[in-house]
């Protein structure tokens, strides 16, 4: 089995270089950024060295609650950090906590021996649910540690399928799982794993502290200017052809923000389209006496931190494969909306069924959550309050790793 999985990475890897070739953009990043990565994948000997993975941009911030303590906590080690997709690399190539940056190799036998042979690692971190069996294996051998961070699993999952007893037998590889939730840490107690510690979703801490850090932004205040502000962020066409009806039926006294998950000049183009009073972010100072209804997020990198200003937030991704990022809306106590496609996330399954989120399937129910959540203040407040005690509950994950970790590093 270790031959054919290794034959399936290699084909992968084959693959993206030809999708490369016909011009996709992410495999060409992908591809390139490999190319000579051994030339930067090389440090002296004498240092010793913390490696930490993660997959893409959403994992990374996942990880970088313990990655800033590492750092604090563990000055004498040096820092390796590694993605597997170019849209996590390329905006944190520049990374200033991590001592080197990086692609990770493809998961092979030789090229897991020949980063260990290139750096003294002491320590690795993987977060969530990247699983790389060469790599795990040849950890194993070396006797460094490897550690995964806000790991989650699910009963469907394709280790717990009666085919996978050799998938199953690399998590024994693994010397400590931290896990978001009881139901992880049971589904690997059933296969005979022991060593998890249920810690809770190190993501919490990040947007805690981003919520912390907001600052103000003026050309968004003057265009609330008095009204309750709704905010439709990581929108797809799928979520907005639910929200811009509904935009034109909005009372006076409430304005809406869409923060699409592409700003791409087409897909802007074809929201803008089909609204009649709006505004683009870039061209907010031109602002007038319309007062317009809705304000269009044509950049990128604010959303998370512009929530503050919601009454209630739409977080889009549900009626494609899977939610967005729920909790930069919910550490500022906004209730929120999503799509059917929720139940990867344990906070949006927690908070669906406590309350503090709801899952709409079609337009009648978008608007008749949309409706209760203006109209009625008693069904909002209850509905915020139970987002912020969720919160306040599930910050603290990176204080309970570190201190699990404080004998082991």
């Amino acid at each position: 089995m270790n031959f054919l999985y290794s034959i399936a990475i290699r084909l992968y890897s084959g693959l993206v270089a030809i999708a490369s070739l016909f011009g996709n953009e992410k495999a060409r990043l992908w591809w390139n950024g490999r190319k000579n990565q051994w030339e930067n994948l090389k440090s002296n000997k004498d240092d010793e060295w913390i490696w930490i993975h993660v997959s893409s941009l959403g994992e990374f911030e996942q990880g970088l609650p313990v990655i800033e303590r590492l750092k604090s906590d563990f000055p004498k080690y040096k820092l390796l950090l590694t993605f597997f997709s170019p849209s996590g690399y390329e905006p944190r190539k520049n990374f200033q906590l991590a001592d080197k940056v990086a692609y990770m190799p493809s998961d092979t036998r030789r090229n897991a021996e020949r980063l260990i042979k290139n750096f003294n690692i002491k320590a690795v971190f993987f977060v969530k649910y990247d699983f790389w069996f060469n790599y795990m294996k040849v950890l194993k051998k070396n006797d460094i540690p490897l550690y995964y961070i806000s790991a989650l699993l699910h009963p469907d999952h394709y280790f717990f399928k009666f085919y996978s007893s050799w998938f199953r037998k690399q998590l024994f590889n693994v010397s400590h799982f931290f896990v978001q939730n009881d139901e992880t840490a049971k589904l690997l107690k059933s296969i005979g794993i022991e060593n998890s510690t249920v810690t809770g979703d190190t993501r919490f801490d990040r947007v805690f502290e981003i919520a912390k850090q907001s600052k103000s932004f003026p050309e968004i205040e003057e265009f609330i200017v008095g009204r309750q502000c709704i905010i439709a962020g990581s929108s797809w066409p799928a979520d907005e052809k639910f929200i811009i009806p509904f935009s034109k039926k909005m009372p006076d006294n409430y304005c809406l923000i869409i923060a699409p998950h592409d700003i791409s000049e087409s897909h802007i183009k074809q929201i803008t389209s089909q609204l009649d009073n709006y505004v683009l972010y870039s061209q907010q100072s031109t602002v007038n006496s319309q007062h317009p209804t809705v304000l269009v997020i044509n950049t990128i990198g604010i959303l998370k931190q512009i929530y503050k200003y919601a009454r209630f937030a739409y977080v889009g991704g549900g009626f494609m494969s899977s939610i967005h990022n729920t909790q930069e809306a919910l550490v500022f106590g906004c209730p929120v909306v999503i799509g059917p496609k929720y139940h990867k996330f344990v906070e949006a399954v927690d908070l669906v069924k406590d309350g503090g989120m709801f899952s709409v399937n079609n337009q009648q129910e978008f608007d008749e959550v949309f409706e209760q959540l203006m109209n009625d203040d008693e069904f909002y407040n209850k509905a915020s309050g139970i987002c912020q005690d969720y919160i306040q509950l599930s910050i603290g994950a990176t204080n309970k790793i570190m201190k699990v970790l404080e004998s082991k590093l």
